[in-house]
């Protein structure tokens, strides 16, 4: 089972006063790394989901993928979409998805999630883009995006028909940083 990943690095960061959240320090060094360091050993290939100059992430190497112009509307679905049309590009079955904010997510996420299609659940809470997409979804959930409807991530979970994967830890490894606050209780980790 051929697994790539997406780091979803698409959001405006409002809470973060427009910051390029991918680039906000933890532990000195960028939340793109952290969610990158716990990818490399799970999948293969990765990508970055963002929209504006990709040159801003040229010292990773990576691929880096913008939302279709017909989606620029549907927030992170729209990443998902572009991810599943690379992956499949990639000749990966699997698309593992994790927002660039996640950076304490398990080490044994993508296996956790397999056999997908699957969604993370933390303390009954569903981490919707913690997700293991089926590439063969990719036709669906275009469809599903083109209807004008609110673009819900667990609707489109759902219409791939993804099982809630439940895990138990002390602390939630899908907290996201949301905030500066967020994170100045996380540099203590």
């Amino acid at each position: 089972m051929s697994i790539a990943a997406l780091i979803l690095a698409g959001g405006k960061a409002t809470r973060f006063g427009g910051a390029d959240k991918a680039f906000v320090s933890l532990h000195g060094r960028p939340l793109v790394e952290h969610v990158l360091e716990r990818l490399r050993p799970q999948a293969s290939p990765i990508a970055i989901s963002a929209n504006g100059s990709p040159a801003r992430f040229a010292a990773y190497g990576l691929p880096v993928l913008a939302d279709a112009p017909e989606f620029s509307a549907c927030g992170p679905l729209a990443g998902v979409a572009a991810g599943l049309a690379w992956a499949q590009g990639a000749g990966a079955e699997w698309l593992l998805t994790m927002p660039v904010d996640t950076p304490f997510f398990p080490l044994t996420l993508a296996a956790a999630l397999s056999p997908g299609p699957a969604v993370a659940v933390y303390a009954g809470r569903q981490h919707h883009l913690a997700a293991l997409w089926p590439g063969a979804f990719r036709p669906g959930l275009e469809d599903f995006l083109r209807r004008d409807t609110k673009y819900k991530v667990r609707d489109a979970l759902a219409l791939c028909g993804a099982r809630q994967v439940a895990f138990t830890t002390p602390r939630d490894p899908f907290a996201n940083l949301n905030s500066p606050q967020d994170l100045t209780g996380f540099e203590g980790s």
